[in-house]
C-alpha cells in the first residue's frame, strides 16, 4: 500500500513492512519522507562535484587535438551536457517521487530479476571509471610525494609497467577511498557540499594565474590554435565528439535516482541538475584548454594534465594547494558518480547477502582490476572508444526506462510490487521480454562501428563506412531504437498493462 505525504504531493511513501520480501535491504529500501533532506544547494553542489575533475579538465583539449578550435569545443560541450540533462531530470523524477534507486526503478521495466541487466552493465562501466579517476588521483599523490621527499621518486621497480611509487600512491589513494566508502552514502552529502566551494576557487585561482603569466586571456586563447594535432573539419569531428559528451554522463542519466530519492522536492533535484551541470562542466573545460595553451607561452610546451602541471612548481605551499583541489576533484567525483551506483547495482544481485558498503567493495577491487593506466593510455582512445562504446548501452537502457516510466505507466508505479518477486513487476519469470529484446536489437547497429574503434590505435577509423558513422551516434540511436522497440512492443501486448500496478 502507498500514500501521498500530505505535505509534498511529489511524494509517494512505502507504508506497508516489505522487509521479509528476498529483494529488500536497507540500502535499497524506498527513502521515508524524512529522510528526504537534499536541497537544490545539495544537488547543484554534487554536479559541481562530480563535473571538476581532470578528465573533465581534458576533454576539451581532446577535441581540439582532433581539430576543433576552442570555441567549438566549448559549444559542443555546452550542447551535449545540455542534452544529457533531459533524461537526466526524466529518470530523476521516479527518485524523488517514489525515493527508489536506480536498480530498484528498473524493475518495473525489466522485471524483478531482468533489472541486473542494466544494472550490471552500469555498474561494470562505474568500475572502469572508479579505476581511472583513482588512476589519477594516484598520480597526483605520486607528484607531491615526489616534491617534498625526493627520494621518494627512488623506488623505481617497475610492475606492470608502472613505477614502484606510483603505485604505492595509487593504491593509497584507494584506500582512502575505501575508508569513505565504509561510510556510507550521507557521508558523500557532506563531502560534495564542503568540496565544491574548494573545487570552484581551485579553478578560478589556476585561470588567472595561466593568464597573468601568459600575458592576458586573448593571448591564451590565441595560442590554442597551436594544440591541433589534426585538420579535420569540424563537422567530421563534431558527431562524435557531441555523443562523447552525452556520453561522459549518460551514466548518471541513469543512476540519478540513487540520489534524487534523497531530495526535497522535484524542484530541487530539476533546479540543482539544471543549476549544476552544463555550466560548470563547460567552465571547468574551458580552464583546461586555456590553462594548456597557456603553458605552451610559459613553458614552451603544452602541458594537458594539472598533474603534470604541479610538478612544475617550485613552492611547496603552491604544491599543497594544488594536490588539495585536485585530491578533492578526485574524490568528490569517484565517491559520487562512480560508487554509489556499483554499489546499490551489486547489492541489487542478492540484496540479502550484499549491502551497499559490500557492493563499494566490489566495485574497489574491479576498478583495479580494469587496468586504468590502460584505459587512459591516449585521448583518442578515451573519447571515441570508451566514453562513444559505452554511452550506447547507456543510451539503450535510458529510453527503455523513460519509455517505460514516463509513456507507458504515465509516472504511476506500485511501490510495494517493486519488493514482491511474485508481484507484478515479475512478468511470470523475473524477466520483462519486452524490455530484454529492445535492449539488444537497439545495441546491436553501434557494436560493428564499436569492434572497429576499439581495434583502431586511437579509436578514429580511416575511411569510415555507414556503420562507423552510425556508431559515432551511438547514444542517440540506441535511445531512439530502445525507446521505439520497447514502446511498440509493450503496446502491442494482448494482456492489459494496469499502470498501477505493473
Amino acid at each position: 500500500m502507498t500514500t501521498e505525504s500530505p505535505t509534498e504531493r511529489d511524494f509517494v511513501e512505502l507504508q506497508t513492512d516489505v522487509s521479509h520480501s528476498p529483494l529488500w535491504n536497507r540500502d535499497l529500501a524506498p527513502t521515508t519522507i524524512n529522510e528526504r533532506t537534499w536541497s537544490t544547494w545539495n544537488i547543484a553542489a554534487l554536479w559541481i562535484g562530480m563535473s571538476v575533475v581532470i578528465t573533465t579538465y581534458t576533454l576539451a583539449g581532446g577535441f581540439i587535438e582532433a581539430g576543433m578550435n576552442w570555441w567549438q569545443a566549448m559549444i559542443t560541450i555546452l550542447l551535449g551536457n545540455t542534452i544529457v540533462l533531459i533524461p537526466m531530470i526524466l529518470n530523476a523524477h521516479a527518485g524523488t517521487k517514489y525515493g527508489v534507486s536506480f536498480p530498484v526503478l528498473s524493475r518495473a521495466a525489466f522485471g524483478t530479476k531482468g533489472a541486473n541487466v542494466p544494472a550490471m552493465l552500469r555498474a561494470i562501466v562505474a568500475c572502469g571509471w572508479f579505476g581511472i579517476q583513482t588512476w589519477i588521483g594516484g598520480t597526483a599523490l605520486d607528484a607531491l610525494f615526489g616534491v617534498m621527499f625526493p627520494a621518494w621518486n627512488s623506488l623505481s621497480a617497475m610492475f606492470l609497467d608502472v613505477a614502484l611509487h606510483t603505485w604505492l600512491a595509487f593504491l593509497l589513494f584507494w584506500a582512502i577511498q575505501v575508508v569513505i566508502i565504509l561510510k556510507g552514502v550521507e557521508g558523500i552529502k557532506y563531502l560534495e557540499t564542503w568540496s565544491a566551494p574548494l573545487l570552484l576557487v581551485g579553478g578560478l585561482v589556476l585561470l588567472v594565474w595561466a593568464a597573468w603569466r601568459a600575458g592576458g586571456l586573448g593571448r591564451v586563447l590565441t595560442e590554442s590554435a597551436a594544440l591541433q594535432k589534426q585538420q579535420n573539419e569540424f563537422w567530421t569531428i563534431f558527431p562524435g565528439a557531441l555523443t562523447a559528451s552525452v556520453g561522459y554522463w549518460a551514466t548518471l542519466s541513469l543512476n540519478i535516482p540513487d540520489f534524487t530519492r534523497y531530495a526535497r522536492s522535484q524542484k530541487s533535484q530539476m533546479l540543482g541538475q539544471a543549476l549544476g551541470l552544463p555550466f560548470t562542466m563547460t567552465a571547468f573545460a574551458f580552464i583546461g584548454v586555456a590553462v594548456t595553451s597557456a603553458t605552451l607561452l610559459i613553458y614552451g610546451v603544452a602541458i594537458p594534465n594539472p598533474v603534470d602541471l604541479m610538478a612544475r612548481f617550485d613552492s611547496v605551499l603552491i604544491i599543497l594547494f594544488a594536490t588539495a583541489v585536485i585530491f578533492a576533484a578526485q574524490l568528490t567525483t569517484n565517491m559520487a558518480a562512480n560508487v554509489v551506483s556499483p554499489s546499490n547495482d551489486f547489492s541489487n544481485l542478492n540484496p540479502r547477502l550484499i549491502s551497499y558498503v559490500t557492493g563499494g567493495l566490489i566495485t574497489a577491487v574491479i576498478g583495479i582490476l580494469m587496468m586504468p593506466w590502460k584505459l587512459m593510455e591516449s585521448m583518442g582512445a578515451y573519447i571515441f572508444t570508451w566514453l562513444i562504446g559505452y554511452s550506447g548501452l547507456m543510451g539503450a537502457i535510458a529510453g527503455i526506462l523513460i519509455c517505460d516510466y514516463w509513456v507507458i505507466r504515465k509516472q504511476q508505479l506500485n511501490l510495494e510490487g517493486l519488493f514482491d518477486p511474485r508481484g507484478p513487476y515479475s512478468y511470470g519469470n523475473g524477466f520483462n521480454w519486452r524490455a530484454m529484446a529492445a535492449l539488444v536489437v537497439a545495441i546491436a547497429p553501434v557494436v560493428p562501428g564499436f569492434v572497429r574503434a576499439a581495434s583502431t590505435p586511437g579509436g578514429q577509423v580511416s575511411n569510415p563506412t555507414f556503420l562507423d558513422h552510425l556508431y559515432t551516434y551511438s547514444w542517440f540511436v540506441t535511445f531512439a531504437l530502445g525507446f521505439v522497440i520497447y514502446y511498440v512492443l509493450t503496446k502491442t501486448r494482448r494482456e492489459p498493462l494496469n499502470a498501477t500496478h505493473g
